[in-house]
């Protein structure tokens, strides 16, 4: 690939072309949780020429941008990175138009709105069969569900690109539920995963902590926690149904 210059690290290089500020914040967001590096570009022209610069390993492209479109861009992408892996955001859903980002050259396309679980997935795909395989497992750690993002090498979490600090056992009780999405998890499974303990659960350490990482990660958005009375605690994307 052109564009490199001198030796440069295996970190995965991501540009994200989409002339919506919202949505490429919470994509970079995602990416760098990842532990990849991205790149920005808000319309076509900025985006060959970011590429020039970066020698970008794979590209997320909006099909709908101010001046030169998606499909131009990925044209000229094509005719000078062979095979650099392309994923496409379209907002429109018709056949001909997914067939026409495919048939110039893009690798997969998701359709708008998408959550950024999707596109991580489809990123990762990407990049194992494009050979990145040794690059693309260095985010098996992070976790992805709606916009909600964790890291767990790093130890970080993000949730709609703006960073939340948690205390060490908040952190270790969100890895639990966001390894079990959509689960409703008891008291006495969550205190055997987090705290180790063989105790029935019946004190109170379980709700404090679901009350604190409620109040941050929940505060002020749509709640991602949920409690079923009796049972337990589960976790779920924003928009996902109760």
């Amino acid at each position: 690939m052109s564009g490199a210059s001198g030796t440069r690290d295996s970190t995965v290089r991501v540009l994200i072309v989409d002339d919506e500020p919202e949505l490429t914040e919470l994509l970079c967001a995602a990416v760098t949780a990842a532990g990849w590096r991205a790149f920005s570009a808000r319309d076509g022209n900025s985006a060959l020429r970011i590429a020039r610069d970066c020698a970008p390993d794979i590209v997320v492209l909006d099909g709908m941008l101010p001046g030169m479109d998606g499909l131009q861009v990925l044209r000229h992408l094509r005719s000078e990175y062979h095979r650099l892996p392309v994923l496409m955001l379209t907002a429109r859903d018709a056949l001909e138009h997914r067939l026409d980002g495919l048939s110039s050259g893009a690798d997969d396309y998701v359709t708008k709105p998408f959550s950024l679980e999707e596109v991580m997935l489809r990123l990762h795909g990407l990049l194992r069969r494009a050979g990145h395989a040794e690059m693309s497992q260095r985010d098996a750690s992070v976790r992805v569900l709606g916009d909600l993002v964790l890291a767990e090498k790093t130890r970080e979490v993000q949730r709609g690109g703006t960073p939340i600090p948690l205390t060490a056992k908040e952190f270790d009780l969100l890895l639990f539920l966001m390894d079990h999405p959509h689960q409703v998890l008891s008291k006495t499974q969550i205190l055997e995963h987090v705290w180790n303990a063989s105790f029935d659960g019946e004190g109170n350490l379980v709700e404090v902590y679901i009350y604190a990482l409620r109040s941050k990660i929940d505060k002020g958005r749509t709640p991602m926690l949920r409690t079923v009375r009796g049972v337990g605690y589960s976790i779920r994307a924003a928009d996902d149904p109760a």
